[in-house]
């Protein structure tokens, strides 16, 4: 077995599900989109799930179990879950779990230079961000209302009331700081900040001496 792949919300992702049965690429974005995998999982790009498996099998964290052959399909692999595969799953999940990691999102790094725009401008970009973060809670809520009424387990459930947990609270802080934008609470000028900006030279200068 070579090095280990490095491991990511994919990766953790195509083993698990391997777990649950052997499945060819196709299969496997299908039942990432059928288990609403989705909302914490990019597949989006083909190309990505496929690199991801072909990482897994070089490592031998996954086998090849049967390639399938029908005249209506092109030729399709099966991959299986090893028992290293197994064990490398458990260890990914317990450190992801527990080590909070920096991702470093845009929003947060878009915010950091939010002083380059007015208080106006700034105040229309959250409201939309607001509308559609907030239509983004609605979906949560619903679809976790569903979850719920149909009997599912609430552990199959906890990224989706995590991620309502998360939306819900980003909700929140966007209304409160439109408001303080609308209201005049929040409120700064390019002559604010170059004052600003000379008094910390100042300050830096004064220490120095």
């Amino acid at each position: 077995m070579t090095s280990l792949p490095r491991s990511s919300p994919l990766a953790l992702t195509v083993l698990a599900l391997l777990h649950h049965k052997p499945l060819h690429p196709y299969g496997i974005q299908r039942l990432i989109k059928d288990w609403g995998k989705e909302q914490v999982v990019n597949v989006g790009q083909r190309a990505s799930l496929y690199r991801t498996i072909e990482r897994l099998l070089e490592a031998g964290l996954i086998a090849v179990r049967e390639t399938e052959r029908d005249q209506q399909y092109p030729e399709r692999t099966v991959y299986e879950v090893t028992d290293a595969g197994r064990e490398v799953a458990r260890g990914w999940l317990d450190e992801m779990l527990a080590a909070p990691r920096a991702e470093f999102p845009q929003f947060p790094a878009a915010l950091s230079h939010a002083l380059m725009l007015a208080p106006g401008e700034l105040l229309d970009a959250l409201e939309r961000r607001l509308a559609v973060v907030g239509a983004t809670l609605q979906s949560l809520e619903a679809g976790l209302a569903a979850e719920s009424g149909s009997g599912l387990p609430r552990i199959a459930s906890l990224e989706s009331e995590y991620l309502r947990a998360v939306t819900a609270a980003e909700v929140s802080w966007l209304r409160a700081i439109t408001d303080d934008l609308r209201e005049g609470r929040l409120r700064w000028s390019a002559a604010d900040l170059l004052a600003f900006a000379a008094q910390q030279n100042d300050a830096a200068a004064t220490r120095k001496d």
